[in-house]
C-alpha cells in the first residue's frame, strides 16, 4: 500500500486514533492518502483541513462537482492514477449525469480542453489549471486576465487557483509516497459542508 510504514485504524493511539475517528468512512476505514501521515498526525491534520477548506467548504460559490473536475484534470496532467480514481468517482456522483462524466473524463485522459464537454468559462478554467500543474514558473498577470475575460470573478480564480495547488500537493504526497488505492472506498468525501471541521467522509 506505501512505501513507508503506516499504521491502521486498529493500531492508532492517541492523537493519531482522535484524527482517524474524524476522516473515517464507512467501517472506520481510512483513506490511504491520509494514512501516509500516520507517522507525523500533525501533517494529516494539515493536509485535512486545506483539503475541507478548499474543497469542500460552504463559502465556495464554484460549484463542487466542477472543483472535482478540475481536481481530476491536475490529477490526471501530474500522472496521478489514485487521485484520479477517489476524484472521478465523486465527481461523477455529484454531476448524476453519467454520460457526461465518462466524456469528460475520456477528453480529460486525451488532453483535450476542446473535447471537454464544459462551457467555455470552464474550459478557461482547465486551461488556467494545466499551466499551473505544468508550467508554474511560467505563469503572468495575463493568465489571470483570461479567467476574468471568460467570466471568472477574483474570488472565484482564487478558488481555481487553490484547488489547483492542492491537487498538486496532493498528487506528490500519493506519487512520492507509493500510495495506492488497496483498501479504500473509492469516491467518499466530506458531505457536511457547513462545518469546516466536519471531517467525516460519507
Amino acid at each position: 500500500m506505501a512505501w513507508i510504514k503506516t499504521i491502521p485504524f486498529d493500531a492508532a493511539t492517541g492523537k493519531l486514533r482522535d484524527l482517524y475517528k474524524r476522516v473515517t468512512g464507512p467501517n472506520n476505514n481510512v483513506d490511504n492518502i491520509m494514512m501516509m501521515h500516520s507517522l507525523r498526525p500533525h501533517t494529516m491534520e494539515a493536509h485535512m483541513a486545506v483539503y475541507k477548506y478548499v474543497l469542500h467548504h460552504r463559502d465556495n460559490t464554484i460549484p463542487k462537482w466542477f472543483l472535482e473536475a478540475i481536481g481530476v484534470w491536475v490529477s490526471a496532467l501530474n500522472s496521478c492514477h489514485y487521485c484520479v480514481e477517489h476524484h472521478f468517482a465523486g465527481m461523477k456522483r455529484l454531476l448524476q449525469d453519467d454520460p457526461r462524466s465518462d466524456a469528460l473524463l475520456n477528453a480529460i485522459k486525451a488532453q483535450d480542453i476542446a473535447a471537454m464537454p464544459l462551457d467555455a468559462r470552464e474550459h478557461a478554467a482547465m486551461r488556467y489549471a494545466q499551466h499551473l500543474a505544468q508550467s508554474p514558473g511560467d505563469m503572468a498577470q495575463s493568465d489571470v486576465e483570461a479567467l476574468r475575460m471568460a467570466g471568472w470573478e477574483d474570488g472565484e480564480i482564487l478558488e481555481i487557483n487553490q484547488v489547483t495547488a492542492y491537487f498538486c500537493y496532493a498528487n506528490r504526497t500519493v506519487l512520492g509516497l507509493g500510495c495506492s488505492t488497496d483498501g479504500d472506498d473509492i469516491g467518499l468525501s466530506p458531505g457536511n459542508n457547513d462545518d469546516p471541521d466536519d471531517w467525516n467522509h460519507r
